[in-house]
Formats: structure tokens, C-alpha cells, sequence
């Protein structure tokens, strides 16, 4: 969500918009990406972070307060800044944006999908205060100009409200040439954590048959990087599963790779299968809610299987890595899928959106 927004402030920085970027939880640190110099930063130093991994009663007692602070802070930036447009990224403020009497229009913007709150994984008093959240939801965005998704799937998902249109995330140019796809790896990137599944990937790995001579690359960094590390043990294949940290030139790691992995049990719209397609890499996916649908044309230019089906995760691998001819064609078609998610385009989009509010 960072890397996007970022890539958006810039280019609309560049055009002369006066772009200013609102955290909470800053703190003085450095930005994640570079940004424009005309862009300004505003911190309002809520701390929403320092309850993080605390009970659900120490959250009861804080959360009121912080939300309070929040919204008295962003509306008296908000007076002071007089924007036109407003946009949240349904990130702690949706709940009050849209009542701030600014004067500027409110954008909500989601990098997720309906049904993030209900896809945690949690149990008890956590499991009912998501599904309260998500109740409420489908009652916030209906207070706003606009609400913007990422795909078309997700859209339906929210029942196609009047003031919802769907622009996805874009690609910050093309790699200078495509993967080959003779190397014998299959990748996936992402945190380590339970969102990506990497758990249910080495499952699938541990399931192919033990002389396939491929190697299973994972890259990313998490708090789940010790336990994936240990099932690799486990299930007795750290001879092919390589569990990576972060690297500096990701197109590299992309142009080592024959085949992209997407294990995740959510989404909104991956960054990473719009980055293997751009280097003309087939991807072999779970159906999660929501994203691989609007990306992965199956048995076009990659495979979709049913979300949790490991062992039809495990059948779709092995599919492509025992077919070059396969693989080559699915790749060229992927990187001809890759052309949907061109910046320009995708950038005029918001503009066009700006411009009829």
C-alpha cells in the first residue's frame, strides 16, 4: 500500500497537483519510498501501533480515545489545508472522514477487499469484533463521493454501490527484458505471515514427487520466517525450499525464476502477480478472494485453483514445471496481460475520477 501510494503522490506531484500525504504513525522515520520534493508529509502522531499485540480490552479502553484524537487532529488539518479531494485509505479514518466539514470531496479507497476483516483468522471475542467491523463497513461507504476497489470481483462483492468504480493498481514500468524460463525455480514473495499462506506452498512442495530437481524460492521478511523454516525441516525438503530475506533488485529475482506461486489466503489485488507477469512469468495460484481472478486469465497465461486445495496447488506446479512448451506459452502470454496494468492509463483513471467530483 505504501510502494502505490507513493507512486501515485509522485505522479501527480509531477503535474502540478499539490499533494499532501497524512500518517499517524510516523514517528520520524524516513519514508518507505522516495517522494517528490513538493510533496508534503504530515504526521499526527496517533499511536495506533503501540496497542498493537495487546488484549482486546486493553484496544476497548485506548481505541475511543486515539479515534477521538484522530479526528480532531485530521479536522483541523483539514481546515487549515483546504484540499479539494480528500482520499482515505480505509486505514483507521473511514469511520469519520466523511463527516469533516472541510469543504473538500472524500474519496474511500481500499487496498483489501469485503471480506479482509472476516479472512484474520480469529477466534472469540476477536472473531465477533471483525464481523461487527465488516457490518459496519458496507454502512461507511455509502457516506462517500466516491469508493474505489481494486477489481471487479471485489465490486460485486460490495453489491455494486452507485458511488463505487474499480481502478487497480498499475505497474511502475516494464522490465528490460523477460525471465527466460529455463531456470528450474519456482517463486514467491511476500511477508511472512498468515495472509500469503506460505505454509500451505510448502505443503504443496512437500506433495511433488522427490526427483523433480526444481527449488521452491520464497523471498520476504515476517514474523512467521522461523516456523516455515522449520516445517521445511519438517516435511524433510530443505534441499529445494530456500526461504530468502527481502533483496534490493527484485526485477532479478524475477528474471531467476520459471514459474510465480500465490499462496495467499486473501487479497486485494497482488502487486506481485502484476510484477511475475511483467517479466512474462506463468502463475500458479490460489482462487482467494480477492485479486487472481482479475489477473490470471486460467489456462491462458497461468492456473487458478480452488482457495485452501493444496494438493490441487501441488497438481498445477507440477503441471507446469513438467511442461517447457507449457511454460513458454503461458509466459508469453502473461506477459502480454501485463500491458492492462500500465501507469499512464491507469493514472488518468484518478485523474478523470478527481475531475468529476
Amino acid at each position: 500500500m505504501e510502494r502505490i501510494l507513493s507512486l501515485k503522490a509522485n505522479y501527480l506531484a509531477k503535474l502540478g497537483y499539490d499533494v499532501t500525504i497524512v500518517t499517524t504513525e510516523q514517528k520520524g522515520r524516513p519514508e518507505a519510498f522516495p517522494l517528490e520534493g513538493s510533496i508534503s508529509l504530515v504526521d499526527l502522531g496517533i499511536g495506533y501501533e503501540d496497542n498493537n499485540g495487546k488484549s482486546f480490552v486493553d484496544k476497548l479502553v485506548h481505541y475511543p480515545a486515539k479515534q477521538h484524537r484522530h479526528r480532531k487532529a485530521l479536522a483541523k488539518l483539514l481546515q487549515e489545508l483546504r484540499p479539494d479531494v480528500t482520499v482515505s485509505l480505509f486505514d483507521g479514518d473511514e469511520r469519520f472522514l466523511y463527516k469533516i466539514k472541510d469543504g473538500s470531496k472524500k474519496v474511500l479507497e481500499l487496498h483489501f477487499s469485503r471480506y479482509k476483516r472476516l479472512q484474520y483468522n480469529r477466534g472469540g471475542i476477536w472473531a465477533l469484533a471483525d464481523r461487527l467491523r465488516s457490518y459496519q463497513d458496507e454502512r461507511t461507504v455509502s457516506k462517500y463521493d466516491r469508493f474505489v476497489v481494486l477489481t471487479e470481483e471485489d465490486l460485486k462483492n460490495w453489491g455494486n454501490p452507485a458511488n463505487a468504480c474499480v481502478i487497480p493498481n498499475f505497474l511502475n514500468g516494464m522490465p528490460d527484458e523477460p525471465a527466460t524460463l529455463g531456470r528450474k525455480t519456482v517463486l514467491a514473495v511476500g511477508r511472512y505471515d498468515y495472509q500469503k499462506g506460505f505454509d500451505r506452498l510448502i505443503s504443496a512442495w512437500a506433495m511433488l514427487p522427490a526427483n523433480h530437481r526444481w527449488k521452491l524460492r520464497l523471498v520476504g521478511e515476517g514474523p512467521l520466517r522461523d516456523a516455515l523454516a522449520q516445517q521445511v525441516k519438517d516435511l524433510g525438503v530443505q534441499d529445494s525450499v530456500f526461504i530468502d530475506k527481502t533483496h534490493r533488485n527484485m526485477d532479478a529475482v524475477y528474471h531467476d525464476a520459471s514459474i510465480y506461486a500465490l499462496s495467499s489466503h486473501y487479497e486485494g489485488l497482488p502487486m506481485v502477480l502484476l510484477e511475475a507477469q511483467s517479466h512474462g512469468l506463468p502463475i500458479v495460484a490460489f482462487d482467494c478472494k480477492c485479486g487472481p481472478s482479475d489477473v490470471v486469465t486460467d489456462e491462458v497465461d497461468g492456473l487458478l485453483v480452488p482457495e485452501g486445495d493444496v494438493p490441487a496447488l501441488a497438481k498445477a506446479l507440477e503441471r507446469i514445471m513438467d511442461n517447457p512448451r507449457l511454460r513458454k506459452e503461458m509466459g508469453a502470454r502473461a506477459l502480454l496481460s501485463a500491458a492492462r496494468w500500465d501507469k499512464e492509463s491507469i493514472m488518468q483513471q484518478w485523474i478523470l475520477l478527481f475531475a468529476s467530483i
